[in-house]
């Protein structure tokens, strides 16, 4: 049902949401126009090459994070009209959404793990039987909140709002969801360092060296936006945020713009970096070649020319 009211007890309520709409619009934004500066590399990175799992999984979590970013941003803006039924919708499908980039997120991180674990059978049942608890509590709480959730468009002096009416224990739900995938980034994170520190004392050089430094240096970059998403998250249950609307606003808006950088710009970008590396081992690889094509073809000729005299 649409609530219309032109009653002025709104106003500051409607002056928050304009200026919570600011920061739905900045991360949207911020997703675009990184898929912009990257969609060179990804046409010859991505497109040109055969298709394959990875492949999947990068167009999956790139272009799953256009959408999230567009209907959040429509969920927010004030001058946007929806109907109720719209707007339960735009709901479900930011929590959908989020679920399937954290199975594909957590296939992506998989994969490179198997891959600095040197293809480790064992390595790899461990990795798929951790992150099960996780994507199966996920869609569980996931659904849940979603069958006890209904939308409602709010009409007030001219502005438009989605407004949702949320039942069970969902929050409970979230949280212990919460606590689930930050438990597995953090042992994620872990397993990293832990054969970081194991090459280092080998001392084994990196060539399969710049293979591992990638593979570490785009973990840790992703893990630590990870870590600002989940102290942001783990904050916002903070008391003292419900006493300060302002600032309630102020964290909520930064803590989607991270949400939205981790997801949908360093996730990317983890696929990404290594068919970078992958590229320019191969370009490195062919002018060595043709220059060593050259110098026999230089050589020969000389022996030639020395024969001949």
């Amino acid at each position: 049902m649409t609530l219309v009211s032109n009653d002025p007890i709104y106003w500051p309520s409607i002056n928050l949401n304009i200026f919570f709409s600011y920061f739905a619009v900045i991360s949207t934004v911020v997703v675009l126009y990184d898929w912009i500066l990257a969609f060179g590399h990804e046409v010859e990175l991505i497109w040109r090459r055969p298709w394959s799992l990875i492949t999947v999984l990068y167009v999956g979590v790139r272009y799953a994070g256009m959408p999230y970013a567009v209907i959040n941003m429509l969920d927010n803006l004030p001058t946007v009209s929806v109907t109720d039924a719209v707007s339960a919708n735009f709901y479900y499908a930011i929590n959908w959404i989020s679920v399937v980039m954290n199975v594909l997120l957590g296939a992506i991180m998989i994969i490179r793990l198997h891959a600095l674990y040197q293809g480790s059978r064992k390595m790899l049942i461990f990795l798929i039987v951790t992150l099960l608890p996780v994507v199966i509590t996920s869609g569980v709480s996931v659904g849940f909140t979603n069958s006890y959730t209904s939308g409602e468009e709010l009409v007030l002096s001219g502005t438009y709002k989605c407004g949702y009416e949320f039942g069970g224990n969902s929050s409970l739900l979230l949280f212990i969801t919460w606590i689930l995938g930050t438990v597995w980034e953090v042992l994620m994170f872990c397993l990293v360092v832990w054969i970081a520190v194991k090459h280092f004392r080998e001392l084994r050089r990196w060539t399969i060296e710049g293979f591992y430094t990638v593979l570490i240096k785009t973990h840790v970059l992703y893990f630590a936006s990870c870590a600002a998403v989940s102290c942001f998250q783990f904050g916002y249950y903070s008391p003292a945020l419900a006493t300060s609307p302002v600032g309630s606003l102020v964290y909520g808006g930064v803590l989607q713009i991270l949400w939205n950088v981790q997801m949908f710009v360093l996730g990317p970008r983890l696929i990404l970096s290594v068919r970078e590396f992958n590229a320019k081992l191969v370009a490195g690889f062919e002018a060595e070649t043709n220059m060593s094509g050259i110098d026999f073809q230089e050589h020969a000729r000389m022996s030639i020319g020395s024969m001949t005299a």
